[in-house]
Parts: structure tokens; C-alpha cells; sequence
């Protein structure tokens, strides 16, 4: 089923897909390219649902390194199949997943303080749980049968199964 936009529509849905995938391509791409950098210290912060869980992590240093592997090449992954329309449905639900993993280990929520700063004064709601969201929302309205890379595959596969039915 092929949904149809008007053009500010899809032009909007473009806009934010494109900003989507860039930031998390930047943010995997940034901790890629930093020898030092490890998720310990983010999962050393967590304090709510995912706080026994971010423990046994740290405490296993072999996930721990697998752990690091899997958020810098998955975020990487996932913005390059943001911003390049390829599998767009399941890069935009794994990040939708990541992210939300990123919520639940550090929520903007009363009584709990961090150690590491934070942008600007949040309750319940942050640019993470945004980001999330947005990418739900992308996930329920693709663009990438219009304008991407997974449209030209499609295109393609139509194609040669219209040549294969002529023969």
C-alpha cells in the first residue's frame, strides 16, 4: 500500500527524517571516531528502570565493549538508513528502540539528579523521548517508497518482475 502526501507534507517528513538521521549518524559517528569514549559513564548515571540492568553491564567488561560496539555502529547504521531512505522502517523502529533505552536509563523525572550536566530544565518530557517519538511517527509514515534508496530498489524489483512476465 502506498501512502500518498501533499507536498508540504512530504516535504516535512523529508525535513525530519533528514534531521533525524543526521543527528544520530553525527552522535555514532562522533563516539567512533573518539578513542576515549565508552557508554560506562552514561550507564554509571542510570538511576530508574534500566538501572540493575546498566549495572550488570558495567560489571561484565566484555558486554560492556560489545555494548559500546553495538550503540556506535547501530547509531551509525540507523542514520545512514535515515538519511539514505534503506530499510527506513527498520532503522527508524531500532532507533526508535535505542533512544528510548537512552530515556529509560536517565528520565527528566522528579527526585532524580545526575552528576553529568544536561540541556536545559526538562520534567518527564526531553529531546530524547522527542526524538523517539519523531522516529515512530517517521516509521508510520514512510517516505522512503517516495524518495530513498528502498523507492529505486522497489522500482528496480517491479521492473524486472514486469521484464520476467513478458518472457
Amino acid at each position: 500500500m502506498r501512502q500518498t502526501f501533499t507536498k508540504s507534507q512530504l516535504a516535512s517528513l523529508l525535513v525530519l527524517r533528514f534531521f533525524a538521521g543526521w543527528h544520530i549518524l553525527y552522535e555514532g559517528t562522533a563516539k567512533a571516531l573518539n578513542p576515549q569514549w565508552s557508554s560506562l559513564g552514561f550507564l554509571q548515571e542510570s538511576q530508574w528502570i534500566l538501572s540493575g540492568f546498566s549495572e550488570w553491564i558495567i560489571s561484565n567488561p566484555g558486554v560492556l565493549a560489545v555494548v559500546d560496539f553495538l550503540n556506535v555502529y547501530g547509531l551509525i547504521a540507523i542514520g545512514l538508513g535515515l538519511i539514505a531512505g534503506l530499510f527506513f522502517k527498520v532503522a527508524a523502529i531500532a532507533g526508535a528502540i535505542l533512544i528510548f533505552i537512552y530515556y529509560l536509563n536517565s528520565p527528566p523525572l522528579i527526585g532524580i539528579e545526575y552528576v553529568l550536566p544536561s540541556e536545559g530544565h526538562n520534567l518527564i518530557i526531553n529531546r530524547t523521548l522527542i526524538e523517539a517519538v519523531a522516529l515512530v511517527v517517521l516509521a508510520l509514515f514512510s517516505t522512503s517508497n517516495i524518495f530513498g534508496l528502498d523507492a529505486l530498489i522497489s522500482n528496480h524489483n517491479k521492473k524486472e518482475e514486469s521484464e520476467n512476465e513478458r518472457s
